[in-house]
């Protein structure tokens, strides 16, 4: 039996989990005794767990003892979403544990990641695409959140801890000097416009190409994946996605996606853009350098105030 390591860092798991020689024999173990198919074994590049496609049915999803949390939220999603929306998701097969690594196996969905699709589909294709994915959000939203009011961390806790957290993290990621200098006040002014109190609701964080899958010939929404960052929250943190990764601050798609998540032209406000910009600078994953998908954004905007009006044109 292929035993999996015992590793005392995300560096450590990172190196072990690059060299295919040393990650997949044990992912095939596991396959093997639960007699499943794996003669077209792959391992999948990106992402952050270990996942292995068996074969065009089912893929192999092992989680490092360090993420333990995104087995959890994983498989909590998938159960509590099930049969819910209308896109299609993975469903659980089973579910294991070896060496104190967790993993699921999932049903593996048709389609074309949208990272490799998004780039060539024509503008109209990505208007449309970006509207359904406004539905999606709200879709998965209206799904009672049960018990993945559970997972940690709160929002009424988490958004005092990022705000505490904000500065240190940009300076460390690089963030240019003229928006750091304005950050602390721009955050203070801001946060009041979150809220901490109101009903939450399912929050992937996470509608970016990396987790969708789409038709191959007409560009539409065939699938989500990628479950293990959930949590529940302020309704519009999962705009954050789609608005940075997608929309590139051109208006047309700005407004397919609001009006895809059931937004009118009475809730596109100031107040709105304000809140926006705020939780991206939030955001558990935010990194502006990488996520702007704006051609020269930081010769375009002098500060974050008008940051701000180029991600989120009204």
């Amino acid at each position: 039996m292929h035993a999996l390591p015992n590793l005392e860092n995300i560096e450590a798991y990172d190196a072990w989990r690059a060299d295919a020689a040393q990650c997949l024999p044990a992912a095939l173990d596991i396959a093997r005794s639960h007699r499943l198919p794996h003669g077209e074994a792959h391992l999948f590049a990106t992402g952050t767990n270990l996942v292995v496609a068996l074969d065009h049915k089912l893929i192999l999803k092992i989680f490092p003892p360090l993420l333990r949390h995104q087995f959890v939220s994983e498989r909590m999603s998938l159960a509590q979403l099930r049969g819910r929306i209308t896109v299609p998701i993975p469903e659980i097969v089973l579910e294991g544990e070896r060496d104190g690594w967790p993993y699921l196996v999932i049903t593996r969905l048709s389609g074309i990641i949208g990272k490799q699709a998004w780039p060539h589909l024509p503008e109209d294709q990505k208007q449309r695409l970006l509207g359904r994915i406004g539905e999606t959000i709200a879709e998965v939203q209206r799904v009672p959140v049960g018990e993945l009011s559970a997972i940690e961390p709160r929002w009424d806790e988490f958004i005092p801890a990022q705000i505490k957290r904000c500065r240190a993290r940009h300076e460390r990621l690089g963030l240019a000097p003229k928006y750091l200098d304005g950050l602390d006040q721009f955050i203070r002014d801001a946060a009041p416009l979150i809220p901490l109190d109101a009903p939450p609701v399912i929050l992937t964080g996470e509608y970016i190409p990396e987790n969708f899958l789409l038709s191959g010939d007409d560009g539409k929404l065939a699938g989500l994946i990628d479950f293990g960052d959930v949590m529940t929250g302020w309704r519009e943190y999962d705009l954050l996605g789609p608005g940075s990764f997608m929309t590139a601050g051109i208006p047309d798609r700005v407004h397919s996606l609001f009006r895809g998540y059931g937004y009118t032209k009475a809730d596109v406000t100031p107040a709105l853009t304000r809140r926006l910009m705020a939780m991206g600078l939030l955001h558990r994953a935010s990194n502006l350098n990488f996520q702007i998908c704006i051609e020269d954004w930081q010769q375009k905007a002098g500060d974050l105030f008008e940051l701000e009006r180029l991600l989120w044109p009204i």
